[in-house]
């Protein structure tokens, strides 16, 4: 069960749950394989809706290995998310909120 106090999300692949989390090691990452220049402007591009499909794939990713899950990317690309690509978004919006803001 994920722990909204560590910044957890579940999120499930394949039928099977998950624990993700944004360390800042993970956000560091995705900063650089998104090329943006910082945590703004990775944060920007979400709430902006200038995310692609392959964004949110790179930041299930980087979640998910935080989470004590590595996943290769080429296996996250065939994963069934359990509500599909709705739900996957949903998840790295969450993602991203309980990596900035702590829960009440």
């Amino acid at each position: 069960m994920a722990n909204p106090w560590r910044g957890e999300v579940e999120v499930v692949l394949d039928g099977r749950p998950y624990r993700a989390r944004l360390t800042l090691g993970a956000l560091a990452e995705l900063e650089q394989a998104l090329g943006e220049p910082s945590l703004v402007a990775l944060v920007e591009r979400f709430e902006t809706r200038r995310f692609s499909g392959g964004d949110v794939l790179a930041l299930l990713q980087a979640a998910l290995a935080a989470g004590g899950n590595p996943v290769e990317a080429d296996a996250l690309h065939r994963a069934e998310f359990d509500g599909g690509p709705m739900a996957a978004a949903r998840a790295a919006a969450e993602l991203l909120a309980r990596a900035f803001t702590v829960p009440e």
